[in-house]
C-alpha cells in the first residue's frame, strides 16, 4: 500500500528538522546525563528504546558519514564516537550491526588523539573518546590502547583495557562476539566461554 504524499512530507520536515536541531552537545547531554549514567555499562530495553526514539536518525547520518562537520571540534568529534560506538550497541543489540561502525569509530578516536586540547577534556570525555580502541580486535589497536588509559583515564577503566587486550592478545578476537557475528568458535575459545568474565 503506497504511504500517503502528506506522511512523506512530514517524514522529510522531521529529518530536516533534526539536521537542523540536533548538534554535538545534544548527544554530550543525554550520554552524560545523570539519568544515562546508570545504563552505560547495563542492558536495558528501556534505554535502548529511548535512544532508538530519539537518535536513530542522527545515528544514520554518522554511519554514512554525514556528520563531517562535527569534527571540526573535539567536542563534535566525541559526540559523532558516542553515537558510533555507543549507540550502535544500544540500537541493534545482538546483532552483527552493534560492532558494523567499529572501525570508523577507532579511525575518528585516533584523529582526536592528534588534536590540540584532548588531553584538557573531562577525564570521563576522555574515556570515552577513547572506548573504540577498547572495542577494537586489533592487537597492534589494544597496544597503543593501554598506554593511552594509564595515562588519561581512572584505574577502573585501565583494569578493565587490560582484560580486554589479554582476550585479544590471545584470541585475536572477543569469542563473545562469534554467535551474533556468525562466527565459529575454536575448541578453546568454547571452554573460554563458559568462563566467569569471559564476556563484557
Amino acid at each position: 500500500m503506497p504511504v500517503p504524499h502528506r506522511i512523506l512530507l512530514e517524514y522529510a520536515f522531521f529529518i530536516t528538522f533534526l539536521k537542523a536541531f540536533m548538534t554535538p552537545q545534544t548527544i554530550l547531554d543525554f550520554w552524560f546525563s545523570d539519568a544515562a549514567q546508570p545504563f552505560w555499562f547495563e542492558q536495558s530495553d528501556a534505554f535502548d528504546q529511548s535512544i532508538r526514539t530519539q537518535f536513530a536518525e542522527i545515528w544514520r547520518q554518522a554511519a554514512q558519514s554525514e556528520l563531517d562537520v562535527w569534527r571540526d571540534t573535539l567536542e563534535g568529534r566525541l559526540a559523532e564516537i558516542i553515537v558510533l560506538d555507543q549507540f550502535s550497541r544500544n540500537l541493534f543489540r545482538n546483532s552483527p550491526q552493534a560492532f558494523a561502525q567499529d572501525n570508523m569509530a577507532v579511525a575518528l578516536a585516533q584523529e582526536a588523539l592528534r588534536q590540540s586540547g584532548f588531553e584538557h577534556l573531562p577525564e570521563i570525555q576522555r574515556k570515552f573518546m577513547l572506548m573504540p580502541l577498547m572495542h577494537s580486535e586489533s592487537r597492534a589497536i589494544h597496544g597503543q590502547a593501554l598506554p593511552l588509559f594509564q595515562r588519561y583515564t581512572d584505574p577502573v577503566t585501565v583494569d578493565f583495557e587490560i582484560r580486554h587486550k589479554a582476550i585479544i592478545d590471545r584470541f585475536g578476537r572477543y569469542p563473545h562476539r562469534n554467535a551474533v557475528l556468525g562466527r565459529a568458535s575454536t575448541p578453546e575459545e568454547t571452554e573460554f566461554l563458559k568462563q566467569p568474565g569471559s564476556a563484557f
